[in-house]
């Protein structure tokens, strides 16, 4: 299912590209937005030129980011030069200011399924990815950031009235992965349970986080409870509410967002 799901992330994008942004020469974000500038200022295949200029980064990925994240790298860039040969070119509207908006935002969906199953869509998104395990800063913003290159580039060579299309399609490209691709994004859960030792034992066994224990009592049953407090991601809190209900049914769990997360934390 996850490489299904790569796949089908990978035609969204390649939609994206060869029916709203490519007719106008407006660039997408990270590395398929070098090829198609590329593409277009030259007769070689985008497709083809998404492959190659992947390759290092794939590389990269391989030592930094491990085999199976690689693997599902391998297989979006691979599906996404072929659906970039394949699907042909066609300008859907004639309205530039609609495609880019449909374009920077299909394409955002399209990476943003991507990297929620562990894989990249390739070029910057590596790096994106990297930087994120050792800040805060999310890989929607680095992705923003790390295409102002792009955006000059586009301005240079097909003037800047279609770079400042480029910098809106890539924006909003950012900010619908950022919607998907939540994995950056800290909660802070609060379980207040009678059945806290039990709990307390299978998420150790199961989940990778720390866990501060603190005792209290019910304000109007005075019975005794455990607080269980742990920072996670949001992709976790679902696994971690069924190991607690299967401890305890009556247990009461808050659940809210931290702002900032200052100390050891595992981001893989």
């Amino acid at each position: 299912m996850k490489y299904i799901i790569v796949v089908i992330g990978s035609l969204i994008i390649a939609f994206a590209f060869n029916f709203f942004l490519v007719p106008y020469g407006i660039l997408s974000s990270g590395v398929s937005g070098i090829a198609i500038l590329i593409g277009i200022i030259t007769p070689l295949d985008i497709g083809l030129l998404n492959l190659v200029l992947n390759l290092p980064l794939i590389i990269l990925g391989y030592y930094k980011l491990g085999k199976t994240i690689t693997v599902n790298t391998v297989t979006c860039v691979v599906s996404l030069s072929l659906f970039l040969y394949v699907l042909p070119v066609v300008t859907v509207t004639d309205n530039i200011l609609l495609s880019t908006l449909f374009g920077g935002i299909i394409s955002g969906i399209g990476i943003g399924l991507i990297l929620k199953y562990s894989g990249t869509s390739g070029g910057l998104d590596i790096i994106a990815i990297l930087i994120t395990r050792t800040s805060n800063v999310s890989v929607g913003l680095l992705l923003t950031a790390m295409n102002g290159v792009i955006v000059l580039v586009s301005g240079a060579f097909f003037g800047w009235e279609i770079a400042l299309y480029t910098l809106l399609s890539i924006y909003l490209t950012g900010r619908v992965i950022d919607t998907i691709h939540t994995s950056h994004i800290k909660l802070t859960m609060q379980i207040v349970t009678s059945k806290g030792d039990a709990i307390r034992k299978e998420l150790i066994e199961s989940i990778y986080r720390g866990i501060t224990v603190m005792e209290g009592y019910g304000g109007y049953t005075e019975e005794k409870k455990q607080i269980l407090m742990m920072v996670v991601t949001r992709y976790e809190t679902l696994q971690i509410k069924k190991i607690v209900r299967k401890h305890d049914q009556r247990a009461f769990i808050n659940v809210y967002e931290t702002v900032e997360v200052d100390g050891e934390f595992a981001k893989n």
